[in-house]
């Protein structure tokens, strides 16, 4: 009898134990799991997918799943069209920052409502408490006509389940916490871009301390002289932009120094001018980033019967062809006529070159312009070869020298012998470039440059 009664509470032990885990299990089941037929499986599964990746980059999944376990959800979802028609690029790349999480969760939960809203509310606004903690206002005047925070609801009952339901809109819904955080930051933002200001500046010229120059308009003269502005020397890289004025320029200067030396071969007669430019100096590079930089400039070009008669004395110098290339280039944009109308008003007029400190005198002559003096002038020849506003070429018969060294060349240097030097003319057989290499050959330089090979 003690055995039965024994064995009774055994099972009876036994049947409870095994109750409860099945209730347990159960349990586990709906909380554990997601139910195929929830709301939040449509929204994933739904075309608003530009919503639907913001919720799980914001990681939210799980806290939706835990909502809709204990209540009846609806979901104002915003479409694609109206997420790229209406939300501004700044606001995103805020909204995607890992620092702004909360943002973008307090705005992804503003969209959702713990309670059933359907379109067949009444008529009259109401006020509903967001997941986000928010007051959102909802305003049905007719059935075409409902609003939800400043948002039309353009799809009603789009999505309907057990457990929820979405309604689109037509525009993404800020809460005024998230609007006031993204302003804040982009104000910070704003201040920390300001380059803090250094230590003043001495100008290395002057020195004094350097003043800031006043903004120059779209166009203006650039700031510095063009003596500033040049390259130090042949052997180095060119000077900065000159001060504030560079910037203000978007002049392609290399093409049109480019444009004008094809000019000048089309026009013929000219083929030594642009050798020595391209070929045997780096000025044709030079002239084109100060035209770059909006200086003006004014080429004298000697024509290829007056570069025939230089001598190898002439360019045997170091930095020779450069010196009497400077020589012709004015750092003024003057024509034919300009020229020619201010010689017949003031007589002579002396013009800058970037020979510094050297000035070509000009005035008018048998009905032309005539620079230089003595034996040693040259004649406008050809004018206006090319004109486009910033380089001015104008062809002359004489290669210009300054006037202290046409006298030097009038001296002849005496041998020991007591007897006058020979002076050899270098015989073109061509261009100058030949006779230049062939110069160089006989100091043994000529291996130095590249267009000599």
């Amino acid at each position: 009898m003690d055995c039965h009664i024994y064995g009774v509470l055994l099972l009876l032990l036994f049947l409870f134990s095994s109750s409860k885990l099945r209730v347990s299990s159960s349990s586990s089941s709906q909380t554990g799991q997601i139910n195929s037929n929830s709301i939040l499986v449509a929204l994933l599964d739904s075309h608003y997918t530009e919503l639907t990746e913001l919720v799980e980059k914001a990681m939210l999944l799980q806290t939706l799943e835990d909502t809709v376990a204990t209540h009846n959800i609806t979901i104002f979802a915003p479409t694609n069209e109206a997420l790229e028609r209406n939300l501004d690029p700044d606001f995103k790349r805020f909204l995607l920052e890992p620092g702004n999480l909360n943002s973008l969760q307090t705005l992804l939960l503003f969209h959702i409502i713990p309670t059933r809203i359907g379109s067949q509310n009444p008529p009259g606004s109401t006020r509903h408490l967001t997941l986000s903690n928010h007051h959102l206002v909802n305003n049905v005047t007719t059935t075409a006509e409902w609003t939800v925070h400043r948002a039309k609801v353009t799809h009603p009952d789009v999505t309907t389940r057990p457990d929820g339901i979405i309604h689109g809109i037509d525009r993404l819904l800020v809460p005024r916490a998230v609007e006031d955080d993204f302003n804040r930051r982009r104000s910070l933002r704003s201040i920390t871009a300001v380059k803090p200001e250094g230590a003043p500046e001495v100008d290395p010229r002057t020195n004094k301390l350097k003043k800031p120059s006043p903004p120059a308009k779209l166009g203006a003269p650039p700031a510095l002289p063009i003596y500033d502005a040049m390259a130090p020397g042949p052997s180095l890289a060119p000077a900065p932009a000159p001060g504030p004025g560079g910037p203000h320029h978007h002049f392609n200067g290399e093409a049109q120094v480019k444009d004008f030396i094809q000019t000048l071969l089309h026009y013929g007669g000219y083929n030594e001018m642009a050798d020595i430019l391209v070929n045997l100096t780096s000025l044709a590079t030079e002239m084109g980033r100060l035209v770059s930089e909006g200086y003006l400039l004014t080429v004298l070009a000697p024509n290829d019967e007056a570069m025939a008669k230089l001598t190898t004395d002439q360019l045997s110098e170091p930095g020779a062809p450069e010196q009497i290339m400077y020589y012709h280039l004015i750092p003024e944009y003057q024509t034919e006529e300009s020229m020619y109308n201010a010689v017949r008003r003031f007589g002579k007029v002396r013009y800058d070159t970037l020979r510094l400190p050297h000035k070509v005198v000009a005035q008018e002559a048998d009905g032309s312009v005539k620079f230089g003096q003595g034996d040693g002038s040259a004649y406008l020849f050809d004018p206006d070869i090319y004109t486009d506003g910033r380089i001015s070429v104008q062809g002359i018969d004489g290669v210009l020298f300054p006037l202290e060294e046409e006298v030097a060349d009038r001296v002849k240097p005496v041998t020991r012998t007591g007897q006058p030097a020979k002076v050899v003319v270098k015989h073109r057989r061509g261009k100058l470039l030949e006779a230049a290499c062939s110069m160089l050959e006989t100091f043994g330089q000529h291996s130095k440059f590249a267009s000599c090979q």
